[in-house]
């Protein structure tokens, strides 16, 4: 009998994919240069989000298919394998970022090696996580994420003491609006959602191992969000690693840091391998993820970090109306297998939500921002053709 995962694993799991240096960035970005009330529009993109990723989640564990493999009813053979071919690059390119990062995070900290070689260490841990597995090494993570809330409540609590001290010394050229925060915000969870299927598939109960997987996963990411918003308020240039020596956490400081990076890039690693499977059932999901974790130490020595927003707003324009065109497929049609009509229809639909959030994302300040609008622009066309066919 193949063994499930049960509602207490995958709420670490998620838990743990939140807990990353880019999630910190992206609150750093945010408490850098909003203009506006914060807290609204940060909360609003953070709900909205989780909700999606819920809802695609809930797909997967339903069906018990990963990510890529629950596009080809909606998207046709062909389709599918286009969104998994795209994703499985997207996933070489966000681990090489999240590497970068930490390395960049850990260079800050003044340790004696170089930041190619910190890219290194760290694709070769996030590779022999892949190999170990998920599973075998459940109870490692469980310890793993235990430590790493620790050690970051102790951080958020410092840094805290340290903005009622020193009070903000933040100057940006750029000023965030209200959409601008919320799309800083949804991006994030929404980068999660061509994965979260590869998870939720093989959930013992899928509705309530969904529901816990995208809370834990809002939840943390809420908490990175806030946690570099902090870091933007205490004197520290933007700067993670400045932060961490100002709170004078220095072992701990790099710990937080490491883990933060390898827990986070092992699931993307992962989900790169599950997404190559999706294109040829002839690939080893496992040897795919290893691969993929080589390859991204050098994209991340190659300069990538230096384009870390423009590709996460990529990210978002794909599989946003991707997932809202699942969603109305998934949820409102009555037909299990869609015919060659509806799945071009479909691929119309997701086509038109990607343009309206090229164009959306090129505008200063949008109303509903890129985001929201390619969702509604790719779910109303893919409804009618669902209502069509029920008349």
């Amino acid at each position: 009998m193949e063994k499930r995962t049960s509602l207490f694993a995958n709420g670490i799991i998620w838990f743990g994919v939140a807990i990353s240096v880019s999630e910190i960035e992206a609150g750093i970005e945010i408490g850098a240069a909003a203009a506006d009330p914060i807290w609204t529009p940060l909360i609003l993109g953070h709900l909205f989000g989780g909700i999606l990723l819920f809802l695609v989640g809930l797909i997967g564990a339903r069906v018990r298919l990963n990510a890529m493999e629950t596009t080809r009813s909606t998207f046709g053979k062909y389709g599918s394998k286009f969104f998994a071919a795209l994703n499985t690059f997207q996933l070489l390119a966000w681990v090489a970022v999240l590497n970068a990062q930490g390395a960049s995070a850990l260079s800050g900290l003044n340790l004696p090696i170089s930041f190619a070689i910190t890219c290194i260490i760290l694709a070769l841990l996030i590779a022999l996580w892949v190999y170990v597995g998920l599973r075998r090494s459940a109870n490692v993570t469980t310890v793993v994420m235990i430590a790493l809330a620790a050690l970051l409540a102790i951080l958020s609590a410092k840094l805290f003491g340290l903005s009622d001290s020193i009070g903000s010394t933040v100057a940006s050229a750029k000023t965030l609006h209200f959409w601008n925060i919320f799309e800083i915000s949804i991006a994030m969870p929404i980068s999660w959602l061509p994965v979260i299927s590869d998870y939720t598939k093989d959930a013992e109960k899928p509705f309530k191992t969904t529901a816990i997987s995208a809370i834990a996963y809002t939840f943390a990411s809420l908490w990175m969000y806030i946690l570099g918003i902090e870091i933007a308020g205490v004197g520290a240039n933007n700067n993670i690693a400045q932060a961490i020596r100002l709170a004078g956490l220095g072992i701990p400081g790099i710990i937080i840091v490491v883990l933060s990076t390898v827990t986070t890039n092992f699931l993307a690693a992962n989900s790169a391998g599950e997404s190559a499977k999706a294109i040829s059932h002839k690939v080893n999901p496992k040897i795919a993820g290893i691969v993929v974790s080589i390859l991204s130490a050098f994209l991340a020595i190659s300069g990538i970090m230096e384009h870390y927003i423009s590709f996460l707003y990529l990210i978002a324009s794909v599989f946003a109306p991707m997932a809202a065109v699942l969603l109305v497929s998934f949820y409102f049609s009555k037909q299990q297998k869609e015919s060659i009509g509806a799945w071009s229809w479909n691929i119309f639909s997701w086509l038109a939500g990607f343009a309206a959030y090229q164009y959306a994302e090129r505008q200063d300040s949008v109303f509903l921002g890129p985001t929201l609008l390619a969702v509604i622009v790719s779910a109303a066309l893919a409804s009618v053709r669902v209502l069509s066919v029920r008349k």
